[in-house]
């Protein structure tokens, strides 16, 4: 059966990606995209996002939402000065012609709320691969949708190491509050995607020579996001620039195959919200003897190959 799916995103080159894939996927079916201040600020996730869907034809909805984190005023260190070594790393416009389609009127907290106390929309899944912002607003003004959410995905988090702090993920960090009110809601089925998961799975210059042959529209643009990413990441030399992951289009792959993830822990999860060096950080307690209930499942390994292989099946004509 065909898996219908709400982005919530902050679209930079890995958000596109998962959007390309969730509209162009048969087996998917994307009815819309709410937008959310973080890779780069609300104005520009929402106009990367319309200029994603128009440079594949697709008409899926964009809702923007909001503008910056849930109770603080800006990120715990100002994008200008945490970009600052390569601020082309995250561009603040995609390299697609200007969007021709237009953002919704609705607020996208209030869709994500109209949409899910709507009994006709119990089975679609929540896949949030930006900073959580919108989400816990949305469950803030409307508590009962924890009960109506029937799943939801997360790229955010990382067990023990971070990539923006030593101890915290990008999305996580830039809204710590926002995390820690949706992991604490009582929706009853979240799996986070952290980055111990998608750097397991990286794409590497080879995948983007696939893609380029299959010759589409989303399988050009895709390769080209993929390789600005290989170019930018910041892990290798540049002779050594060979693969870079692609966190949020893993998440929209593993709704089609769970088994892109080879390693699975269920448990208590937290994150930080106050510490001085461990704001946003995310804690995984796998302590056997632990009181607290399990609230989600965390990824800890993931298969490449299987990614690749959804991403060219996505992409395919």
């Amino acid at each position: 059966m065909t898996i219908r799916l709400i982005i919530d995103c902050d679209t930079g080159s890995d958000d596109a990606v998962a959007i390309m894939a969730a509209a162009l996927h048969p087996e998917l079916d994307l009815i819309a995209v709410t937008t959310v201040n973080g890779n780069v600020p609300l104005a520009n996730t929402t106009e990367n996002s319309l200029r994603v869907l128009d440079h594949i034809g697709s008409s899926v909805p964009v809702f923007a939402g909001a503008p910056r984190p849930l109770v603080r005023p800006d990120f715990p260190i100002p994008r200008a000065v945490l970009n600052g070594d390569d601020p082309e790393f995250q561009q603040l416009y995609l390299d697609f012609p200007p969007a021709v389609s237009t953002v919704q009127g609705t607020n996208a907290v209030q869709f994500l709320i109209d949409t899910y106390s709507d009994d006709a929309n119990l089975d679609v899944v929540l896949v949030a691969v930006g900073p959580l912002t919108n989400v816990a607003a949305a469950l803030a003004a409307a508590p009962q949708l924890a009960s109506r959410i029937p799943r939801l995905v997360i790229m955010g988090g990382s067990i023990g190491w971070g990539n923006v702090t030593p101890a915290a993920e990008f999305n996580f960090w830039v809204d710590p509050e926002a995390a820690e009110a949706v992991l604490s809601s009582g929706i009853r089925e979240i799996t986070i995607l952290p980055l111990d998961a998608t750097h397991d799975a990286p794409i590497s210059l080879a995948d983007c020579d696939r893609l380029d042959q299959i010759g589409t529209p989303g399988a050009r643009g895709t390769s080209a996001l993929i390789r600005h990413r290989i170019g930018h990441y910041p892990d290798a030399p540049d002779a050594a620039k060979l693969t870079a992951p692609v966190h949020d289009a893993l998440c929209v792959a593993y709704l089609l195959h769970p088994e892109v993830v080879t390693e699975m822990l269920t448990c208590p999860v937290h994150v930080e919200t106050t510490g001085e060096r461990t704001l946003g950080a995310m804690l995984v307690d796998t302590r056997p003897w632990s009181v607290e209930q399990a609230n989600a499942r965390v990824a800890k390994r993931a298969d490449a190959q299987i990614f690749v292989q959804f991403l060219a099946d996505a992409f395919s004509p």
